[in-house]
């Protein structure tokens, strides 16, 4: 006569419960309760309807990192963006994240803070939790290179650094650019500053060549006092527009390059006391909450940080399922979205008293958001 079956131990509290201890509550071996839990292989109802109270009941939570290196497959997903605290990186995680649920993977996020150190030190931990690939907004060509010698696949998305060993998602700023310039244009401005984060990322230099397009066109000449290289911070963007603003000949049109420069320049306006949009213009490449909070609402180029963020992860698992496929980049159009910032140009009589010119109005085509 056999033993009568001891009831099974509880976990220590110091541990977590372990699939062991959950198939020693159910009486079942550890492959058939492995199988219930996963609902892989035939287990009888009851017996897995015992597996499922057992583990609930043990609080049992599934070892996925145990599995993943047992079988040598990740069903994780690295996301790795430059600022959370930044509307459009924000949306651009939350896109990656739903597009990577409904695939059925999790995602590894994290901030570099736009620190290049930083985003290695990501690169690394992401390779080391062996995600099955990433998606990143690049800070330098190198994490990109290390990963893909990591035989880790990886989409750039919002600037390109891997051009032809990586897959891009990507908006047209160039195109997006230029015609938010053209409206400035058309509303009779030819005193355009643009103020730019920096010009080593793609974004950067191909909304400067936007800009520049559009007034070479226009038959406006370049002038080089009017670009402005400020990097990425609102104080920095606010001092830069106060000395654009105060000098003898100031714009009567800003373009901030991002929102976060937008901010910046808002607030010189406002110290300055100049009304929007009768005293200067301000437009903007990116949009943030509290641009259609303030009075006027901004100018803006639109771009939707959540589809961008759910295409990078659909390019991830296309090229995670086709390693040897050719490399692609997906580009998204802008919309640019016209508001009460921007208005016709103002300009200064040779008596010192301040009107505006007339103007007419121009229709700017909206564009739709595609991919």
């Amino acid at each position: 006569m056999s033993p009568a079956r001891q009831p099974a131990a509880a976990p220590s509290e110091h541990r977590r419960p372990t699939l062991r201890d959950v198939a020693r509550a159910a009486g079942v071996s550890q492959s058939t309760t492995s199988r219930a839990l996963r609902s892989q292989g035939y287990v009888a109802a009851d017996v897995k309807e015992r597996v499922h109270k057992a583990a609930a009941k043990l609080g049992y939570v599934p070892d996925v990192m145990a599995r993943h290196l047992r079988q040598r497959v990740s069903h994780s997903i690295g996301v790795l963006v430059s600022d959370l605290r930044n509307a459009f990186y924000a949306d651009l995680a939350a896109g990656a994240s739903r597009a990577a649920k409904k695939a059925g993977y999790s995602v590894m996020l994290i901030d570099d803070r736009l620190v290049a150190e930083e985003e290695l030190e990501a690169s690394e931990a992401f390779a080391s939790m062996r995600v099955a690939g990433v998606v990143m907004t690049p800070l330098t060509a190198r994490v990109s290179q290390y990963l893909l010698q990591q035989r880790i696949p990886v989409v750039e998305v919002d600037r390109q650094f891997a051009t032809e060993t990586c897959d891009a998602v990507v908006v047209d700023n160039r195109v997006a650019s230029s015609k938010l310039t053209e409206h400035l244009l058309g509303l009779g401005h030819r005193r355009i500053a643009l103020l730019v984060d920096e010009l080593f990322w793609t974004t950067g230099r191909e909304r400067v060549q936007g800009y520049e397009l559009a007034l070479l066109e226009a038959g406006v000449p370049l002038d080089p006092g009017l670009k402005v290289s400020v990097g990425g911070d609102v104080a920095a963007a606010q001092q830069a527009a106060m000395g654009l603003l105060l000098a003898a000949d100031p714009p009567t049109a800003i373009f901030a390059a991002n929102n976060v420069l937008a901010e910046g320049v808002w607030r010189a306006a406002a110290d300055l006391g100049l009304r929007l949009p009768e005293d200067l213009s301000i437009v903007s490449f990116d949009e943030a909450p509290w641009m259609t909070l303030v009075s006027p609402n901004v100018t803006t180029v639109r771009q939707d940080g959540v589809a961008l963020g759910e295409a990078a992860v659909v390019r991830l698992l296309e090229r995670i399922a086709a390693p040897s496929a050719p490399i692609s980049t997906v580009v998204f159009r802008a919309e640019v979205a016209v508001r009460g910032s921007s208005g016709p140009a103002a300009t200064t009589a040779a008596g010192g008293t301040r009107h505006y010119a007339d103007h007419e109005g121009a229709l700017l085509v909206r564009e739709s958001a595609t991919g």
